[in-house]
C-alpha cells in the first residue's frame, strides 16, 4: 500500500507539481509490471514520510509516456530529484540506496 505522503504526477500535473514547484521534489518513474520498481516502492514511502521539505512522487510511464519521454526515461525504475524545476541529480535500477537518495534530498532543500 502506497504512502499517502506519495504524490502520484501525472501528464496533466507535472508541470505545476515538478517544473513549478519552489524546492527539492524526487520522481519516482516506474510501471505496474516493473518488478524492482515494486522492490522499492517501500523506500520510496519511507522516504516520502520522513521528508517535509522535499515533496516525493511517483509518475507511472504508462499512464504519462509524454514525461518519460521528455526526460529520456528508457529503463526503470529511475529516479530524477529536480530542484526548483531543474533535474539535480538522476538515480537508474532498483540498487538505489535510501541513504543515496536522502544525501541527494538533504543536498538539494
Amino acid at each position: 500500500m502506497a504512502s499517502d505522503a506519495v504524490k502520484e504526477f501525472t501528464d496533466d500535473n507535472f508541470d505545476a507539481e515538478v517544473l513549478q514547484a519552489d524546492g527539492a521534489v524526487l520522481v519516482d518513474f516506474w510501471a505496474p509490471w516493473c518488478g524492482p520498481c515494486r522492490a522499492i516502492a517501500p523506500m520510496i514511502d519511507q522516504l516520502a514520510e520522513e521528508n517535509s521539505k522535499a515533496k516525493i512522487g511517483k509518475l507511472n510511464i504508462d499512464d504519462a509516456p509524454g514525461v518519460a519521454q521528455k526526460f529520456g526515461i528508457t529503463g526503470i525504475p529511475t529516479l530524477l530529484l529536480f530542484k526548483n524545476g531543474e533535474v539535480e541529480h538522476s538515480f537508474r535500477g532498483g540498487n538505489t540506496t535510501k541513504a543515496a537518495l536522502q544525501e541527494a534530498i538533504d543536498a538539494s532543500v
